[in-house]
């Protein structure tokens, strides 16, 4: 317990330099590539999430999902690539594959669906490589260059507001 504690406290130093770093690109071209960073602790309607993307015209395999869980279980078998606490060193850096790949890709969007402060979350969010990034309103505004004032729950909603701002950005 004291170590998941000091784990957290080192993860929210490191996001904390990491977030100076900040570059904030220009929207202006199409949307072809999308990064999905979901929070499933509480959360659970991530495939409505990407029907409502797809019914909004974008490819579904130009969409790429990581899942975050607070409690992960070996044995069973999840539907999207899952991480936890353990799948990330006390630096912030990933211990899979699938998660590095992930940040390291270059999406035209990253939509961080999650509304809960977790250093985890917020450091992957940071560190990913995406052109834009668009989030939750109660999440920190550092972070995201769009904030959606929403409840995770209205996931309609969400991806609703999303494309009409994007709609009026071209």
């Amino acid at each position: 317990m004291f170590l998941n504690y000091l784990k957290d406290f080192f993860i929210k130093k490191t996001l904390k330099n990491n977030l100076f770093n900040v570059k904030n690109e220009v929207f202006t071209s199409n949307i072809q590539t999308i990064g999905l960073l979901i929070d499933e602790s509480n959360f659970r309607h991530s495939k409505a999430i990407i029907k409502e993307l797809i019914s909004k015209g974008i490819d579904s395999d130009r969409i790429k999902i990581v899942v975050y869980r607070n409690k992960f279980k070996r044995k069973k078998t999840y539907s999207f690539p899952t991480f936890t606490k353990k799948h990330i060193d006390w630096r912030g850096n990933s211990k899979v594959d699938f998660l590095t790949e992930f940040i390291e890709t270059e999406f035209d969007l990253l939509i961080s669906y999650y509304d809960v402060q977790k250093p985890i979350l917020k450091l992957i969010t940071n560190k990913s490589k995406a052109k834009f990034k668009v989030g939750f309103a109660s999440i920190d505004k550092n972070i995201n260059r769009w904030m959606i004032n929403t409840s995770l729950e209205n996931y309609k909603l969400f991806v609703f507001e999303l494309f009409k701002y994007l709609k009026s950005i071209k």
